[in-house]
């Protein structure tokens, strides 16, 4: 789950879904499912980096811990917001699994005591229906829940349970013909749904999130080696976008970040760095970051803890 899925002053919200999304993916994935699934991010020759602002498409037994942001709220004056979060994500089969995640968040508002406290816990149940490795095609549905009230309200957990019903999907260029060999290392990862509290009176949005990446790793195993270092063929470069729009009970705009960064991945873990660029002053006020350690807990314990429960 994204570190922005969950409300806080001025905080970009995250990709989310609908219930109509819900209903309706299930068989469409069933239906169009294709090659055994592969652990963290992996379909044929494509590797899909776990991202940071925008959930990625694998179902996989994996850790962010943690994941550090701050970032300038959107409130007028602008208040500083860090948040320190982790997420726990477990295969319960090969295609199907579960995450927890939780966040500690300090709200430093000008003329203001220093608020600080947990967000709302969040769980994710993910089930990846597609898994196309000559077209390096993946498609996964899910089902968040923000639980209401188990967070403090007054960093800006919101009282109110939430669903969200999520369609994510991955999709690598090496089908490209070879006279575009150049390109074939660029990829794009995405989240599309709608959220849904479950309150009448609480407004629902409209959630897309896209990763733009470009796998060095790719270049060098599948394309050219270019005799670069290994920790540069190691980078992948991406633009994250988080974009939110109301659409029932609230009206207002569109509000979102683009994050562009890199992420170097290594066999266990993977560490990354992002840039938060607020679209508009609704979305925040200057420029923030966010880093985070992610932990590949399938090649760290491949006999206990890395492996589907069933």
């Amino acid at each position: 789950m994204s570190i922005f899925d969950r409300a806080a002053p001025g905080a970009r919200p995250a990709v989310a879904g609908g219930i109509a999304l819900a209903a309706t993916l299930p068989a469409l994935v069933m239906t169009f499912g294709s090659s055994p699934v592969a652990a963290h991010g992996i379909v044929g020759d494509r590797f899909f980096p776990a991202t940071i602002t925008t959930d990625d498409p694998a179902v996989a037994d994996e850790l962010s811990l943690p994941t550090v942001d701050t970032f300038q709220t959107a409130d007028d004056p602008p208040a500083r917001q860090v948040d320190i979060s982790g997420e726990y994500s477990k295969r319960l089969t090969s295609r199907l699994g579960i995450s927890i995640d939780g966040a500690w968040t300090e709200v430093d508002a000008p003329g203001a005591p220093r608020a600080s406290g947990f967000q709302n816990l969040g769980t994710t149940l993910k089930y990846q229906g597609i898994a196309n490795a000559p077209h390096e095609l993946m498609v996964t549905v899910g089902l968040g829940v923000d639980w209401g009230r188990t967070g403090d309200e007054r960093v800006g957990a919101s009282p109110t349970t939430a669903l969200t019903p999520t369609l994510y999907f991955g999709k690598g260029a090496g089908d490209l013909p070879e006279s575009l060999g150049w390109a074939k290392p660029f990829a794009v990862t995405g989240v599309i749904g709608y959220s849904v509290p479950l309150s009448a009176d609480e407004p629902r949005t409209l959630n897309t999130g896209f990763a733009f990446e470009y796998s060095m790793r790719y270049l060098s195993s599948h394309v050219r080696d270019l005799g670069l270092p290994r920790v540069v063929n190691q980078l992948t470069p991406l633009v994250e976008v988080s974009l939110s729009t109301p659409t029932a009970n609230g009206a207002g705009p569109t509000t979102g970040t683009v994050n562009p960064g890199v992420i170097w991945s290594g066999q266990h873990m993977q560490i990354g760095a992002e840039a938060i660029i607020p679209i508009n002053a609704a979305s925040g006020h200057n420029v923030g970051v966010v880093v985070q350690v992610h932990w590949f807990l399938d090649d760290l314990f491949p006999r206990s803890i890395g492996r589907p429960i069933w």
